[in-house]
């Protein structure tokens, strides 16, 4: 029986850990990237609170398999880095989006992604990439919550105004006379 190399099984459980509770894990070639580039992509996506790890395709397939994901053996072929989105998968489509999008950026291609039990298409990170992220959700909420709220005191402010306009000119007729 041959055993796998010690590195080999680091790596899978260092991607293991990386996977694990990822909503979304994005793969890419990057194959013909600067180092300026790679360095900008990799800050973009940090940026948008994700991760990125160049791994061999069948080792990151091994460490899919084990957080119970998705996987596409056919996106997962050639030199690939692996973005993982812990937390706000739409902001780190964007990122991914917006880098690959750039002409300078050519040789930068989105292959495709998993998001649980889910493989993404290119388009499916595209359509991802344009929903509002978490932080505008919440915004939009928390807006939605306080508008009535706001007109509510608006209304009931308009009450003791009017009471105090109304003694006031009362006064003022008072002093006149």
């Amino acid at each position: 029986m041959i055993l796998p190399a010690q590195y080999k099984v680091d790596q899978v459980a260092e991607l293991k850990q990386l996977f694990d509770g990822a909503e979304a894990v994005f793969v890419a070639e990057y194959r013909g990237l600067t180092v300026a580039q790679a360095s900008a992509l990799r800050k973009a996506i940090r940026e948008a609170g994700g991760k990125a790890k160049v791994a061999r395709n069948r080792l990151a397939e091994i460490a899919l398999d084990e957080v119970g994901m998705a996987k596409d053996v056919v996106m997962m072929k050639g030199p690939n880095i692996y973005v993982v989105a812990s937390d706000n998968s739409p902001a780190v489509a964007k990122a991914i989006k917006t880098f690959a999008e750039d002409k300078a950026n050519a040789k930068f291609v989105i292959k495709g992604g998993v998001m649980g039990k889910e493989i993404l298409s290119v388009d499916g990170i595209k359509a991802l990439a344009t929903m509002p992220s978490r932080d505008e959700l919440i915004a939009k909420a928390v807006g939605s919550i306080a508008s009535p709220l706001r007109g509510l005191v608006t209304v009931l402010s308009g009450v003791p105004r009017g009471l105090v306009t109304a003694l006031s000119a009362i006064a003022d007729k008072k002093k006149a006379a």
